[in-house]
């Protein structure tokens, strides 16, 4: 079979095989695939793997060979599912893949706020230390984590691995989900977005973006947070009013915001955020450990494998 990787560079910039792939056939890997090029270059295939690149009922009528699509990623609206279903294409994701990875980013971003490791190497390099009277030298407050409130909002796989960790130093946990579950998690108070947002020292998003979602973090909801209160996001960039938490952190009205997602990316020269005081943005990495990125090949290979055997693994469609 023809199997065709439109867009492998964010999974695999060179430093991991596609030999999984490989083995099922003939395989095409493309670094990126402008949406122009998308028809030209799966031709003929009877499997796509894309991770970005969209793929729509006018691709799917243009592809007669095509009956399986692998998406890269967990999220599924790169992919048109009511077409697939028409054109009877098997379509599959992979899911938690980068559960570990993303939980550990979330305490990166959130000990950068408190702690300023970078912040401080630089300022020893620029010899702030070696200028200070003092054998110690601090430039930004330093705020420990144990005893304050680590406030979740979904609770998946990603929410309830950053769980865990925030346990483990010794923070309080609250959770606002819609389908809570205290037998499963005896230790988590559950609680409603508002007390959540009041309550918490630390906000981190973990839910999917919906219509329900959008902007979830506004104006208003960003008012009723702590002054100390710090905003970590790996969710989906549009989980957040970007110019009102630009204004509240430019006001002081939160004390932070560590953020791996924006809602255009990469982010234009004029997003609002780019200035904003005490905002630390990382580029949609938090996902892409290399033992991230490896098991999400793997998987990709095990999802086209059980479709080729007539297996159900990870299907959307």
């Amino acid at each position: 079979m023809k199997i065709v990787v439109l867009d492998g560079y964010a999974t695999n910039p060179g430093d991991l095989s596609w030999d999984g792939l490989a083995g099922f056939g003939k395989l095409a890997v493309y670094d990126r695939t402008p949406a122009e090029l998308t028809v030209e270059r799966a031709a003929g295939a009877e499997a796509l793997i894309t991770n970005k690149v969209f793929i729509g009922a006018a691709e799917m009528a243009a592809l007669p060979d095509l009956a399986y699509i692998g998406i890269q990623a967990t999220g599924v609206n790169v992919v048109d599912l009511d077409a697939a279903r028409q054109h009877r294409i098997a379509v599959a994701n992979v899911p938690a893949y980068s559960t570990a990875s993303v939980a550990q980013h979330v305490f990166a971003l959130l000990l950068e706020l408190v702690r300023g490791v970078g912040w401080h190497n630089e300022r020893v390099r620029q010899g702030a230390w070696s200028n200070c009277p003092y054998f110690a030298f601090q430039d930004t407050p330093q705020i420990e984590l144990a005893d304050k409130v680590f406030g979740i909002v979904g609770f998946g796989d990603i929410g309830q691995a950053t769980a865990k960790i925030a346990a483990a130093f010794g923070m309080r946990v609250l959770v606002h989900t819609r389908s809570p579950d205290p037998q499963a998690f005896p230790e988590i108070d559950y609680v409603g977005l508002d007390q959540l947002l009041t309550e918490a020292d630390v906000i981190s998003l973990s839910c999917p973006l919906t219509a329900e979602t959008e902007r979830l973090i506004n104006a208003e909801r960003l008012a009723r947070m702590k002054a100390s209160a710090y905003l970590i996001n790996t969710g989906r960039g549009l989980l957040v009013d970007e110019a009102e938490l630009a204004e509240a952190l430019h006001k002081g009205e939160i004390a932070g915001a560590g953020l791996d997602v924006l809602s255009q990316e990469p982010p234009p020269s004029d997003n609002p955020l780019l200035d904003a005081p005490n905002c630390f943005i990382t580029p949609h990495l938090a996902w892409a450990t290399r033992a991230a990125r490896q098991r999400l090949i793997d998987e990709l290979a095990a999802n086209l494998n059980a479709f080729l055997v007539g297996e159900s693994r990870n299907r959307v469609d």
